[in-house]
C-alpha cells in the first residue's frame, strides 16, 4: 500500500487531457484504493495468483452510454502499479454503443485484479451521470435553455460528478457555497426579507447575486432589488411564463424544483434561460461496464 500513499497530485501521470483537477482525482483514487485494500492488500489474489502472472483485459460497455471517467479509471491502474498499460479506445463525452471496447489493459495480474473494482466503480458511476445528463439535455435541445447541475452530489465526489455532467451536456452551476451568492428561502427568513438579504450581500461586497423566488410577488421584489439572476422555484409552466414576461430580460431566469425528464421540455419552452436539475447527479443509475480478462502469452 505504500505506493498508494505516495501517490500525489504532482505525479505527472495525473496530467490529464480531460478537464479534471489533478488534486481531486488523486484524492478520490487514494481514498478509494485504501478503502478497498486497507494495509493488508488483496488477500485473495495474493493467495491464488502467481506473483509473476500477467493478464490482459478488455474494458467494454455492456449497454449504451455516454462515457465519463475513462482517464480516472486509467489513473487508478497507474496508481497501483506503473507497469500496467492502459490503452483507451474511446473518449469521454462520446455516445458509446453496447458492446463497444472502451480500453485495453495489460500488466501484472495481481495489480490488475486489485485495481479492477475501484476503476469500474468510478467509471460506471460517472458514465451513469453523463448518460442521464444527456437525456435531460437532449429533451431541451430544441430550445435555447441551458441545463445546469446542482450541489446534490455524493460527498467527496462533487468535482468528478460535475465533470460528468459536463460530459453529458450540462453546464456547471456553483461548485460550492464559496463561489456564488444564492439567497434562498431560509436566508430570507433569517434576514427578515428578500430586500434585506440582497442589501446585506451587496454590503458584504458581492456584485453578482441570485435569489430564489417562490411567488410572483417575490419576483417583483427581486427585480426591484436589482439582482442578476432569479431562481423560479417549483413554479408550474403557466406561472413560469408569467414570471419570464414580468422579468422581461432584466435578470437571468432559472427554473428549479422537482424537474423530471417528462416535464423539462415544457419548462424550457416557457422561455427560462436555465433549468437546474438535481436528478442528474442525485438519481442517475450506474452504467454496466465490464472488464473481461484473458491470460497473456507466456503467463
Amino acid at each position: 500500500m505504500r505506493r498508494i500513499l505516495d501517490f500525489t497530485p504532482a505525479d505527472e501521470r495525473l496530467l490529464l487531457k480531460a478537464p479534471l483537477e489533478a488534486a481531486d482525482v488523486a484524492r478520490v483514487i487514494v481514498s478509494s484504493l485504501e478503502e478497498d485494500l486497507d494495509a493488508r492488500g488483496d488477500i485473495t489474489s495474493e493467495a491464488v495468483i502467481p506473483q509473476d502472472a500477467r493478464f490482459a483485459g478488455t474494458m467494454r460497455a455492456r449497454e449504451a452510454l455516454v462515457l465519463a471517467g475513462l482517464p480516472v479509471a486509467a489513473r487508478v491502474f497507474a496508481a497501483l502499479d506503473p507497469e500496467i498499460t492502459f490503452e483507451p479506445e474511446a473518449a469521454d463525452g462520446a455516445q458509446i454503443a453496447a458492446g463497444a471496447v472502451l480500453a485495453r489493459v495489460c500488466g501484472p495480474a495481481r495489480s490488475l485484479l486489485a485495481a479492477e473494482r475501484v476503476a469500474l466503480n468510478i467509471l460506471q458511476h460517472l458514465s451513469g451521470i453523463a448518460s442521464e445528463t444527456r437525456r435531460f439535455a437532449d429533451a431541451i435541445a430544441h430550445t435555447s435553455c441551458i441545463l445546469l447541475d446542482t450541489r446534490k452530489t455524493i460527498p467527496g465526489l462533487r468535482r468528478l460528478e460535475k465533470y460528468a455532467t459536463r460530459m453529458g451536456g450540462a453546464r456547471n452551476h456553483r461548485l460550492g457555497l464559496f463561489d456564488a451568492v444564492l439567497i434562498k428561502d431560509n436566508h430570507i427568513a433569517v434576514a427578515g426579507s428578500l430586500t434585506a438579504a440582497v442589501q446585506a450581500a451587496r454590503q458584504a461586497g458581492h456584485e453578482h447575486i441570485e435569489v430564489e423566488c417562490d411567488t410572483l410577488e417575490q419576483v417583483q421584489e427581486a427585480l426591484d432589488a436589482g439582482v442578476e439572476r432569479i431562481l423560479l422555484d417549483n413554479m408550474d409552466p403557466p406561472t413560469l411564463r408569467n414570471a419570464v414576461a414580468m422579468i422581461n430580460g432584466r435578470a437571468q431566469t432559472e427554473a428549479s424544483g422537482g424537474v423530471r425528464l417528462e416535464t423539462i421540455a415544457a419548462i424550457a419552452e416557457t422561455g427560462v434561460d436555465f433549468i437546474s436539475v438535481g436528478r442528474i447527479t442525485q438519481s442517475a443509475p450506474a452504467k454496466d461496464i465490464g472488464l473481461d480478462w484473458a491470460a497473456t502469452a507466456g503467463s
